[in-house]
């Protein structure tokens, strides 16, 4: 994909609905675009380290040289052959500058080129190769699930606090230009009282190996799930109480699960699976409106704001997508590595160890245990 600093994402999305701008304006909280989602190509460049040369990594390495202001310096794997082989394999990471191969993850999060770590390897990885890159000096970009559970991740921003330096879960979804509208009609009023969230992630993935073992924190939940717990939580919270129940694998992980989870007020179902595939949608309903996301739901998609009820309600469909979708979290580093932040408001280590700690009281009622926990 070539590099064009005229791939503006925000400039492709249509203006919102005179009526849902209304009920923003009515509840008090006029919505601007341009402020709430701001162009990643406008953010501070940064130069990016990817650790890891897998299937997520590709995303990332096309998506925000394609679409944001940063680039790819650097790319480190334990075979640096495979490094190579990745960095050929995206020739316009680099922006038209040269990306270094290194052979080891301790030489990529040396290289004096690479500002921040995008860390895109296995679950039971994370925590280890995210202290190695604090360690270094270097800010880090975690990829979801951000640890195995909220033990690691409080480790991790602990190293973090310690050193000053920026951490964050690579949480795209809560970036993206329809889930931040989808926010502020929650979060405004716009829709009346929320009653009820679900969400639902299920994909056809038993065929992956990475997912059936164990000792790679494989399963639904922390693949999957993760999205549909963080989407409910991004709206109501950590829950009061929950209840799971699921499937396991012969190898002892989660095939599919269904949590539900209440609040003062409100009820929300999660639900995950590798084993069959679905629309993969999210709804949010309020007393006076609901937002129906009727497909990919963590994705850059359509979603259907509906005000008032029965036969007077009114229809509104704003249609969110846009090219990539990663462009939108690597943006949010940058600013906030230039700001001098360690966290970012949008995804802060609170809500990481919020969501970790629901999805560790869900794998315990399931029985799913890790090696090493």
């Amino acid at each position: 994909m070539a590099q064009d600093k005229s791939i503006r994402t925000t400039d492709q999305l249509p203006a919102i609905p005179t009526p849902i701008r209304d009920a923003l304006v009515a509840a008090g909280a006029p919505f601007n675009p341009a402020a709430a989602v701001p162009e990643p190509q406008d953010a501070p460049a940064l130069r990016w380290g990817i650790l890891g040369a897998g299937g997520i990594a590709a995303t990332f390495a096309t998506y925000v040289p394609a679409f944001s202001s940063g680039r790819i310096v650097a790319v480190g794997s334990r075979d640096r052959t495979r490094a190579q082989a990745f960095i050929d394999a995206h020739p316009d990471a680099g922006k038209g500058q040269s990306v270094r191969a290194h052979g080891s993850y301790e030489a990529l999060v040396g290289d004096p080129d690479v500002d921040a770590v995008y860390i895109a390897t296995p679950h039971n990885f994370h925590c280890e190769q995210a202290l190695l890159a604090l360690e270094a000096g270097k800010p880090v970009l975690v990829e979801k699930s951000f640890t195995r559970n909220a033990a690691e991740a409080r480790r991790v921003f602990d190293a973090a606090r310690a050193a000053n330096l920026f951490a964050m879960e690579a949480m795209w979804t809560r970036f993206l230009p329809g889930q931040v509208l989808l926010r502020a009609l929650a979060g405004s009023g716009a829709l009346g009282e929320l009653r009820y969230v679900r969400a639902e992630h299920l994909q056809s993935l038993e065929h992956v190996e990475r997912l059936n073992r164990p000792e790679l924190a494989g399963g639904a939940l922390l693949d999957l799930g993760v999205y549909s717990v963080s989407f409910v939580h991004s709206l109501l919270g950590a829950p009061t109480a929950l209840t799971a129940v699921g499937r396991l694998s012969e190898t002892g992980v989660d095939l599919d699960e269904s949590v539900s989870m209440t609040y003062p007020g409100a009820l929300a179902v999660a639900v995950s699976s590798m084993s069959a595939a679905s629309e993969t949608a999210g709804e949010v309903v309020g007393t006076r409106g609901r937002v129906v996301l009727p497909t990919q739901f963590y994705r850059p998609a359509p979603l259907e704001v509906v005000l008032g009820e029965g036969p007077d309600a009114q229809r509104h469909e704003w249609d969110a997508t846009v090219p990539g979708g990663f462009q939108f979290e690597a943006a949010e580093v940058a600013r906030c590595i230039a700001a001098g932040r360690t966290e970012s408001e949008t995804m802060p280590w609170s809500e990481t160890l919020a969501v970790l700690e629901t999805m560790d009281e869900v794998r315990r009622r399931l029985g799913v245990t890790y090696p090493g926990e």
